[in-house]
């Protein structure tokens, strides 16, 4: 029985890529980087051993969600990407799903376990946005204290333009609201794979390079050894 699924859902897989390939082609969307969830499932097998019929609904769903989203408004995109994995993840600590005290998984990591810390929200939703086409220049992940909780939290922020208020993705709540409505978070710095930011930039200027962000290079290295086209 477990075989069979896992070849149903293979196949399912298959067919979305297929379609989602097809439908850009006919509306005329970049196939740049595209993703090839069959091999995706495949290595992520091979690297964490074969995963749960739960695991692969999410993984599945998340293919539904970037074929649905694909022509969408930016804005419907935010609202969709933001609620998918606050729906479909459960928050728990590091500790408790990997054993360490600080560890940044991987979408496909997330979505296999159905449980992830503040940062793989953030994740998640920055490469999902990524791959649906919004500009890595308006996305920052944002590593904040959230002080209700007096503790450290991790959003993903959306700048309309460089100078503008970002829009805030919280895993704390489903609302995407400004970050002047966001009191209750304190920026320490921001980063996205062409830099890092510290608040109080002028002109939000680029501060530093994500690649001194161990982690996030870690994040890189895993997702490339998954299958997906990251460049170096």
């Amino acid at each position: 029985m477990n075989s069979l699924r896992h070849f149903f859902h293979t196949r399912l897989a298959a067919y979305l890529i297929f379609t989602g390939v097809l439908l850009s082609l006919l509306l005329g969307g970049s196939l740049r980087a595209a993703w090839d969830f069959t091999t995706i499932q495949q290595q992520a097998d091979r690297l964490y051993g074969r995963a749960t019929a739960d695991g692969e609904q999410r993984i599945t769903a998340w293919q539904q969600l970037l074929l649905q989203q694909r022509n969408q408004s930016e804005q419907a995109q935010l609202n969709a990407v933001n609620l998918f994995f606050n729906k479909k993840l459960h928050y728990r600590e590091d500790i408790d799903i990997w054993g360490a005290i600080d560890y940044w998984a991987t979408p496909v990591e997330s979505l296999r376990k159905g449980e992830a810390d503040c940062e793989d929200y953030a994740l998640a939703k920055y490469f999902t946005l990524r791959h649906l086409g919004v500009s890595g220049e308006k996305l920052r992940i944002t590593y904040v204290k959230a002080l209700r909780q007096d503790r450290a939290h991790m959003v993903l922020t959306w700048y309309a333009t460089p100078d503008a208020i970002p829009l805030v993705l919280d895993s704390l709540t489903d609302n995407i609201l400004p970050a002047t409505q966001r009191s209750d978070l304190l920026p320490v710095y921001s980063f996205n794979d062409s830099g890092l930011w510290l608040p109080g930039s002028q002109n939000n200027k680029r501060v530093g390079d994500s690649k001194r962000l161990s982690r996030w290079q870690d994040v890189l290295k895993k997702m490339r050894e998954e299958g997906f086209p990251i460049d170096e």
